[in-house]
C-alpha cells in the first residue's frame, strides 16, 4: 500500500505509488508510529524541496520519531505547494533562488531564510489553513506556474502546468496530454506570488520529462 506522502500542486498530501524527482519536508514529523499521516500538515514554516539522494545517505521512509519525507513530481509541483530549494542538498538552486529574491526586493544583502519562509507561508496557507491562490490571465504569467480553473469547473481535477504555451494536466506520475493556452484565459494561480515573480525573473523550475514530451507531441 502506498504511503500518504506525495504532494500535489495544491499542497495537499496524498497516497500514490509514484515517486517523482524531488523529496522534501515541512520541518518535522507528520506521521505516527505506524507510518500513517496524522492531521498535522506542517511542523514549522520551513518547507523545503530536496534532492532524492545526498552523499549516499540512506533513510527509512516515515521512521518512528523522524521527520516525514514528502515527494514531488518535480520542482514546479514543489514550488506550487509552497516549498523552496533546500540550502544543504540543493545549494546551487537555493543560492539562485535567494539571489533572485534579494534582487527583486532591492535588498543590499541576502535575506534571512526565516524571513523568506515566513513570507512564503503567508502566500501558501490562509487563516483557515486553505490553499492561497489568486486570479490572473495566462498571458501575465511566466511558464512553470501551476494553475486551476477560476469557476470551480475542472479542466483537470487537480491542476495544470503552464508550459510551452500549453496547459498540461498534472498527475502524480507525470503530465498528461497538453492543450493550447490562450493568453487571455483567466486562471487561478496556485504557485505563490513571490515564486511566480522569481520565475519571471529567470528561474526555470526543473520539470518532469513528461512535460517536454507532451508539449512536443502537441506541437507536431
Amino acid at each position: 500500500m502506498a504511503l500518504q506522502n506525495r504532494v500535489t500542486p495544491h499542497g495537499s498530501i496524498v497516497a500514490d505509488p509514484a515517486r517523482g524527482l524531488l523529496m522534501g519536508n515541512r520541518g518535522g514529523q507528520l506521521h505516527d508510529d505506524h507510518r500513517r499521516l496524522t492531521r498535522r500538515r506542517w511542523v514549522s514554516r520551513q518547507w523545503i524541496a530536496c534532492a532524492l539522494t545526498y552523499k549516499d545517505r540512506h533513510e527509512t521512509i516515515m521512521a518512528p520519531g523522524r521527520y516525514t519525507q514528502l515527494f514531488f513530481l518535480d520542482e514546479a509541483t514543489a514550488f506550487s505547494a509552497g516549498h523552496r530549494p533546500c540550502a544543504l542538498c540543493r545549494r546551487a538552486d537555493f543560492l539562485r533562488f535567494m539571489g533572485l529574491w534579494q534582487k527583486l526586493r532591492g535588498m543590499a544583502t541576502q535575506p534571512k531564510v526565516a524571513e523568506v519562509d515566513a513570507m512564503l507561508h503567508a502566500e501558501r496557507v490562509g487563516l483557515g489553513r486553505e490553499k492561497v491562490s489568486y486570479v490572473a490571465k495566462l498571458g501575465e504569467l511566466p511558464e512553470g506556474v501551476m494553475v486551476a480553473p477560476t469557476d470551480g469547473s475542472a479542466f483537470h481535477p487537480i491542476a495544470c502546468l503552464y508550459h510551452g504555451s500549453h496547459l498540461l494536466p498534472w498527475s502524480p506520475s507525470g503530465y498528461e496530454q497538453a492543450s493550447p493556452a490562450s493568453p487571455s484565459q483567466q486562471v487561478r494561480v496556485l504557485t505563490p506570488a513571490s515564486i511566480v515573480a522569481i520565475f519571471a525573473a529567470g528561474y526555470a523550475p526543473m520539470l518532469h520529462p513528461s512535460a517536454w514530451l507532451m508539449s512536443a507531441a502537441r506541437s507536431t
